[in-house]
């Protein structure tokens, strides 16, 4: 297994593992499968986000080159927040699961962040995903607040626990 940072060149698998995961854990994503499937330029779009200077995207790839998780660092632009930044879109392909991706994800992102001199990471995470919680919590994590209600989809709602991590 091997990290990289994703370029636009990536664009299609991206797209492919983002759609994987709006199908399988639409509670983990703000956008719907159905508000991805049907856009007939979603890969221009992926290319865009994936040349954009504060999003840093990271996959994971096997020993085949198959893309099998995803994990983003979305830098701070102010001025007055550019000591923090966001982990987004994580994710693990069902057939990666249990394999230290996620582990090896956080990892890389980490190492970045310090490379800007990041003094906080931030994430949401989805209350009931104990797999994930329990990730972030061992790589150092800390829950500083829950919204209820935070993501509704149909008549669902879902509860998000805001974590940082001080680094």
């Amino acid at each position: 297994m091997y990290i990289k940072l994703l370029t636009p060149l990536d664009a299609k698998e991206y797209g492919e593992l983002r759609l994987e995961a709006l199908r399988h854990q639409p509670e983990a994503f703000l956008m719907t499968y159905e508000e991805v499937v049907d856009k007939e330029n979603i890969i221009d779009i992926y290319r865009e986000e994936l040349m954009c200077e504060n999003r840093l995207t990271y996959g994971a790839f096997n020993n085949k080159g198959d893309l099998l998780g995803i994990g983003t660092l979305q830098l701070g632009r102010q001025t007055k927040i550019k000591h923090k930044a966001n982990i987004l879109a994580m994710y693990v392909s069902e057939s990666g699961r249990g394999l230290g991706i996620g582990k090896r994800l956080l990892e890389e992102i980490i190492l970045k962040a310090r490379s800007f001199q990041i003094e906080q990471l931030h994430l949401t995470v989805v209350s009931d995903n104990d797999r994930a919680k329990r990730l972030y919590s061992t790589m150092g994590f800390k829950v500083y607040g829950l919204e209820e209600r935070a993501l509704k989809l149909g008549d669902r709602y879902w509860a998000e626990e805001h974590m940082v991590l001080y680094i």
